[in-house]
C-alpha cells in the first residue's frame, strides 16, 4: 500500500465511521476502497471488519444519552448479535472464496436498495410503532441473530437492517432505536473481529488505516451526523456500491 493509498483508506474510514454512526452501510465505502488498492476481497472484508470496531465504539459512545434505560434490552439482544456474528464469520471462512466473489456483489446490491428505501421504511415503521411489542419478544431476538449472521459475513447495511427490526418490534423513538443499533453493530463487529484475528488472513496495515479514520469518523458522526443531508449520503453510498459491484464482477 502506497502512502497515497493509505491516505485514501484512512479517509474512507472517516466517512465509514461517520455514516455507520448515523445511518449504517459504512462498509460500502471502506470495503471497495480496500479492494481498489489491491487487497484480496476476503482479506479486505476481514481487515475492514476489524478496522471499523473502534469507529463503532466511538459512534455508540456518542449516543450514550439515548442509551439510558436500554441496558437489559441490549444485554438480551446482544447475545443474539454475538452468536449470529460467530456463525456469519465462520461461514465467511469456511465457504469457498469463489462463493464470496459471487455473493458479495448481490449483498452490496441489496444493501444499496435498503439505503435508497430507508426513508419509506422509516415512515412505515413510524406508522407501526404504536402497535409495537414493548420488549421485542423472541421474534426480535431471532431477527437480531439473523442480522448478526449477515454482519459477521459481510456487514454492509447491517445498521439499516437493525433499524428496521428494532423499529418494527420496539415501542421507542427512532433516535433511541438508532442508539441501540450502534451498540448491536459494535457487538457484531467486535465478535467477528476476535474470530478473524485468531483464524483469518488479516492485512494489519489496512486495519490500522481504517481504524484511525473510523475512530474519528464515529465521533464526528455521533456529534453532527443528524445535521448531514441524508439524500446526499445515500446517493454517495449507492454510487460507491455500484463501483464495488463493477469492480468485483469485472475486475
Amino acid at each position: 500500500m502506497t502512502p497515497w493509498e493509505a491516505v485514501a483508506v484512512c479517509a474512507a474510514g472517516v466517512a465509514a465511521g461517520a455514516i455507520n454512526a448515523v445511518v449504517g452501510s459504512g462498509s460500502l465505502i471502506t470495503f471497495p476502497t480496500l479492494v481498489a488498492v489491491g487487497v484480496d476481497p476476503v482479506t479486505a472484508n476481514v481487515s475492514n471488519n476489524i478496522g471499523l470496531v473502534p469507529g463503532s465504539f466511538t459512534g455508540a459512545y456518542g449516543y450514550r444519552a439515548e442509551l439510558k434505560g436500554q441496558r437489559d434490552r441490549l444485554v438480551r439482544l446482544g447475545t443474539g448479535s454475538a452468536l449470529g456474528s460467530l456463525v456469519g464469520g465462520l461461514l465467511l471462512l469456511v465457504l469457498d472464496p469463489a462463493v464470496f466473489q459471487v455473493v458479495v456483489p448481490v449483498l452490496i446490491a441489496i444493501a444499496c436498495v435498503l439505503v435508497v428505501v430507508q426513508p419509506k421504511l422509516n415512515g412505515w415503521l413510524a406508522a407501526r410503532r404504536e402497535h409495537a411489542h414493548p420488549d421485542g419478544g423472541p421474534w426480535l431476538w431471532m431477527g437480531v441473530f439473523g442480522a448478526g449472521v449477515y454482519g459477521g459475513y459481510f456487514g454492509a447495511a447491517q445498521g439499516v437492517l437493525l433499524i428496521g427490526l428494532l423499529g418494527s418490534f420496539l415501542d421507542d423513538g427512532l433516535q433511541r432505536v438508532n442508539a441501540a443499533k450502534n451498540v448491536l453493530s459494535l457487538i457484531v463487529n467486535a465478535t467477528a473481529a476476535v474470530l478473524f484475528t485468531i483464524i483469518a488472513p488479516v492485512d494489519w496495515w489496512a486495519v490500522l488505516m481504517v481504524a484511525l479514520g473510523a475512530t474519528l469518523g464515529g465521533f464526528l458522526g455521533a456529534k453532527v451526523g443528524r445535521r448531514l443531508p441524508a439524500p446526499v449520503l445515500r446517493g454517495f453510498i449507492v454510487c460507491v456500491g455500484i463501483v464495488a459491484i463493477i469492480k468485483l464482477v469485472y475486475g
